[in-house]
């Protein structure tokens, strides 16, 4: 029994179910099951991935983005890595069982972990000269047929497109090639990989593709970026399937969607506007949000910039410097929702912003949550937390050129599982993991 997981970051059902042509995805939809896979909220890479691994909601991984509080203190964030992850991922249970695995790039997948065979860690990697390979002596093997580790598209948000495009082929091309040696050279029962392509793509050439975007240029000097990607990104899928046996499983997955960017929203500034966050001096230009700038003694609250917001507050008791009286915090809450649905673009129009608590997400909120998390219009707008300039809308994104912001709904496709043919509605990240433990036999609830 053997089943190939094929995951692709960021491919919304839009562009690989009807914009793009995929013969090697249609031919796998036409002999099995597809449809759009609703990811969690936030529906970002991390923790997406480590959701859909798990079976677990970003709550009880305690996990809500790539940078996560560790403590109750003002400096204390961290990047996630795969030990930030302690629930069992599914090839952790089939491991466990004696299924054999090959795990790639599927994200936070550094450092690796030991694993019932091999696994090759992902884009978080920090170098190409970090020990990115488990067993220890797989690095070598791969460097010797592959050269230096491709773990990233280097400088994603550049201004340099014919570069950025060479290096997203180049990523993709080694991702799917090192899957391929590995596949073959390696004994698997359970193979799964992540490609950060589309993703990198995404962000960096979505306004090329879509007229509706705000940046759509014209003349266009970049027309076919992305049905050329994707011709290319068919024939790699189409590459590993054909040396698939016909008893093999598949299931081609994406951990969330994309669609193009508006603009972003300040988060603080608009905190400083309504009197949430006070600096202790004004910026002299635009810079990020720095804990010694802040005035804590007066901030009730503080945002964090991404593809959504997470706001804290500074809670008296709970904070080093904490004022809100712990009695208050769900008024302050309150009135933070309010104000920040209620804000719509520059012009007044309503953008339809969604402002959470984590309880009504989660029913565990583990690790440090956040207190409120904002999901800008409807995601089509993003949240930049740098502060200097007032501004409370912004048409870039304050880390470097960005097209894209994330989607609500991945896809999934899959042959040799137990799914009805033909389209299935209804399916989530957080179905997956089950799936894969039923193919194999395992307990679905464990």
């Amino acid at each position: 029994m053997h089943l190939c997981v094929i995951g692709l970051d960021c491919v919304p059902p839009e562009l690989a179910f009807e914009q793009m042509a995929m013969p090697n995805l249609r031919a796998l939809m036409q002999r099995g099951s597809y449809g759009r896979l609703e990811s969690v909220v936030p529906p970002v890479t991390v923790p997406a991935w480590a959701c859909l691994a798990t079976g677990r909601d970003p709550g009880a991984l305690g996990i809500y983005g790539f940078r996560n509080r560790t403590d109750y203190s003002y400096e204390g964030l961290t990047l996630a890595t795969s030990h930030s992850v302690r629930e069992p991922a599914i090839w952790d249970r089939l491991g466990a069982a004696g299924v054999r695995v090959i795990v790639v790039g599927v994200p936070p997948g550094y450092p690796p972990r030991p694993v019932h065979g091999v696994q090759v860690s992902c884009f978080l990697t920090p170098s190409a000269s970090s020990p990115y390979a488990y067993p220890a002596a797989l690095r070598g093997e791969l460097e010797a047929r592959f050269g230096e580790y491709l773990f990233d598209v280097s400088d994603f948000r550049t201004t340099d497109k014919p570069g950025l495009l060479r290096r997203i082929y180049a990523v993709t091309e080694q991702k799917f090639a090192i899957v391929r040696y590995l596949m073959t050279n390696h004994p698997w029962e359970f193979l799964m990989f992540v490609d950060m392509g589309p993703d990198r793509l995404h962000h960096g050439f979505w306004r090329y593709h879509d007229p509706a975007h705000i940046k759509h240029p014209a003349p266009n000097p970049f027309p076919q970026v992305f049905p050329e990607y994707y011709a290319f990104l068919d024939r790699q899928i189409g590459s590993v399937l054909d040396l698939l046996a016909d008893d093999v499983a598949v299931l081609v997955v994406s951990d969330h969607g994309a669609r193009r960017m508006d603009g972003a929203i300040c988060v603080n500034e608009w905190l400083r506007r309504e009197g949430f966050l006070v600096l202790r001096e004004e910026p002299r230009e635009v810079r990020p949000l720095e804990p010694s700038m802040v005035d804590w003694t007066r901030t009730a609250a503080w945002g964090e910039g991404g593809y959504y917001s997470r706001i804290t507050l500074n809670v008296r008791g709970r904070e080093p410097q904490g004022i809100l009286d712990p009695a208050g915090v769900e008024r302050v809450r309150g009135e933070l929702i309010q104000g920040l649905e209620a804000l719509g673009d520059e012009t007044g129009r309503p953008i339809g912003t969604r402002v959470y608590r984590p309880e009504e997400l989660y029913s565990d909120a583990r690790g440090v949550p956040p207190d409120l998390l904002a999901i800008f219009g409807d995601l089509y707008w993003r949240s930049a937390g740098s502060v200097g300039g007032g501004a409370v809308w912004a048409r870039e994104n304050d880390t470097g050129p960005d097209d894209a912001n994330h989607a609500p709904f991945g896809i999934f496709v899959a042959a040799g599982l137990a799914l009805p043919p033909g389209e299935v509605p209804g399916l989530r990240l957080l179905d997956i993991a089950p799936l894969i433990a039923r193919h194999f036999g395992l307990d679905v609830e464990a």
